[in-house]
């Protein structure tokens, strides 16, 4: 296969494997791992030393310049502060002693050096969203212990690659010098860091905020910063360039008014192609011999590591919080190590081999198994035991909104004040802003983005609302949560007379969705009943006051929403099924100032033509 092929190879199969993880809804880092290991040293058809030669070292150490920054980007130290004591400790204390108990076990177990010792324990702290997301959303444990998952799997992923950036800088400057001039080298190179990283995010940050760049370079001039910061550092200071990129991304986070989303979603758009080309290439070069020649003490070490290193780290960690034993049981077996791990470790194993560290080829397998031990062995276990702890959440009940505009909004206040989880979902951030001060839940982004997939939080939701004027991003949205949902769990506005006329633009799933709250309601229709003055109202149904006696009390004045059962589950009024509350259950709906019957016969008519 010539060269030109096998590139292609790579790049369809990488996509293809992201989306065989998105449909199955896995860690897209197995079929990546199977794939790489298949073209590799089953098959023989990838040779990334030949294929690529000197270009190589280049690429892997791009590519992981880039995936950092990408995930450092996310890193908002308010957020650290405002999830909890528990996540606060694991990314903090649970961190450092996971790093310093599995140093001394591989040292003395695998009989390696500190220095390799200590690369390996700071590779492997690192969980990372990519890798613990789709698990939760398989499990779906409660939502306390979904919520400490997924934050410390955000926090964690930029602070421990900064981790193990720091461990390998000093092991690079320790090498054949006295303690004295690595404790010099390794201060200039934390200096330099953290200075470069500093200056170049400000000076990105005003060229952004500034307008200097136009919409469309804003993304590509991004990129392009990065990676010359990146090379820059690296010709100031040998290896600095990773930990100024790292640098570089939280101190952007961090700056305020600059808004980073379209910035942010490009990033991942390109560490996705990125990680997966990268993982199916680092997995090509492994061995099935590497893995042998680790032996039983890499049995014993990884056993060590699920059985009493985790457990250790989050019942320290959970010192002085409320959490249960169960709890406690349940965070203890779930860690999976990520893509991170994987490529920085690849990464440092090369660097460190040029410069005579043989053992560094070791770390490479050896983090390779704890990966596909922990992603495959907590995968198909974590339901199981939360079931057996009492621990899955109960049938989700709630709602995702899609648009925090005022109709929204006001339907989502509806639904909370009946004890139902929302949450809403907008790319406006007027919007946006309006919902939290009304205390509603919210996702700022396109919640069908990559973003969206590792970061909001979706415990206790299980229908779609698309409330939204987006045209464009409905379809899109739509779709998106059909497979997570169900297609019957996903329901949108009519679009009135122009979707009728552009039926032939439209899929048959997604005009099937299109019928929130009746045939004839529109975003359109509900925006004018709530500016003429129609408010969402609750009404109790009982055995004295039927739903017969509801319609007939109010007739057209009400446009009937949702009812609430006695077992406090929320139904919906659509076009797909007939609903009568029975005596117990809560109808809400708008209700109008006056009668909206002209605007009835109105909407009959424009389907009509």
């Amino acid at each position: 296969m010539s060269d030109l092929s096998m590139l292609a190879l790579i790049g369809v199969l990488s996509i293809s494997c992201q989306w065989l993880a998105w449909r199955i809804k896995l860690p897209a880092i197995l079929p990546l791992l199977i794939c790489g290991l298949l073209l590799g040293p089953t098959l023989g058809l990838l040779e990334p030393d030949s294929l690529f030669e000197d270009l190589l070292f280049p690429f892997v150490s791009l590519a992981v310049a880039v995936i950092l920054f990408e995930g450092s980007l996310t890193l908002k130290f308010e957020e650290i502060r405002g999830h909890g004591r528990m996540v606060t400790n694991l990314v903090s204390i649970g961190m450092l002693v996971t790093f310093v108990v599995i140093a001394i076990l591989t040292h003395f177990i695998m009989g390696y050096g500190w220095e390799i010792s200590a690369l390996f324990g700071a590779l492997v702290v690192v969980t990372g969203p990519t890798v613990i997301q789709p698990m939760i959303r398989s499990i779906r444990p409660i939502n306390k212990l979904a919520n400490i998952l997924r934050w410390e799997g955000i926090i964690i992923d930029p602070l421990g690659a900064l981790l193990a950036v720091l461990v390998y800088e000093f092991i690079i400057a320790s090498q054949d010098v006295a303690f004295l001039h690595a404790l010099q080298a390794f201060a200039t190179t934390i200096a330099l860091g953290f200075a470069l990283g500093w200056g170049a995010a400000r000076l990105l940050g005003l060229a952004l905020g500034r307008g200097w760049f136009p919409h469309y370079l804003q993304n590509v001039a991004t990129l392009t910063i990065v990676l010359g910061v990146f090379a820059l550092s690296n010709a100031i200071q040998h290896e600095s360039g990773l930990l100024t990129v790292t640098v570089m991304g939280m101190v952007m986070a961090n700056t305020r008014n600059l808004n980073m989303e379209e910035i942010l979603e490009f990033k991942e758009t390109l560490s996705v192609l990125l990680i997966s080309a990268l993982f199916i290439i680092l997995a090509a070069r492994l061995d099935f011999a590497e893995f042998d020649a680790l032996g039983i003490p890499a049995v014993i070490l990884i056993a060590i590591i699920l059985f009493a290193v985790r457990p250790l780290a989050v019942w320290l960690s959970a010192i002085g919080t409320e959490l249960r034993f169960k709890d406690k049981v349940l965070l203890s077996w779930i860690a999976p190590r990520g893509i991170v791990a994987a490529a920085v470790s690849a990464l440092f194993a090369l660097k460190m081999e040029e410069s005579g560290w043989t053992e560094a080829a070791a770390v490479v397998p050896l983090v390779f198994l704890v990966i596909m031990t922990t992603v495959v062995l907590q995968s198909l276990t974590a339901k199981p035991l939360a079931r057996m702890l009492g621990l899955l959440e109960p049938q989700a009940k709630g709602f995702l909104i899609f648009g925090a505009n005022q109709m929204a909004r006001a339907v989502a206040k509806s639904i909370q004040e009946s004890g139902i989880p929302v949450r809403l979902a907008d790319t406006n951030w007027e919007n946006i802003k309006l919902a939290r001060m009304d205390n509603l839940p919210v996702y700022f982004g396109n919640p069908a983005s990559e973003h969206a997939a590792n970061n909001i939080d979706l415990t206790g939701l299980g229908q779609l609302l698309v409330m939204s004027p987006y045209k464009q991003l409905n379809p899109l949205v739509s779709m998106y949560y059909q497979d997570w949902f169900g297609s019957r769990k996903v329901h949108g506005l009519n679009g009135g007379e122009q979707d009728y006329r552009a039926s032939h633009q439209l899929t048959e799933n997604y005009r099937k969705t299109l019928n929130l709250f009746g045939d004839s309601v529109t975003y359109s229709k509900l925006a004018s009943l709530h500016f003429k003055g129609a408010k969402i109202k609750s009404t109790p149904i009982t055995d004295s006051f039927s739903f017969a006696d509801y319609q007939q009390k109010y007739g057209t004045r009400a446009l009937p929403m949702f009812a609430l059962d006695d077992a406090e589950k929320l139904h919906i009024f659509t076009t797909e099924r007939e609903l009568i509350p029975q005596p117990g259950w809560t109808v809400i709906a708008m209700i109008s100032a006056e009668p909206e019957e002209n605007d009835v016969e109105q909407d009959n008519a424009e389907r009509k033509e």
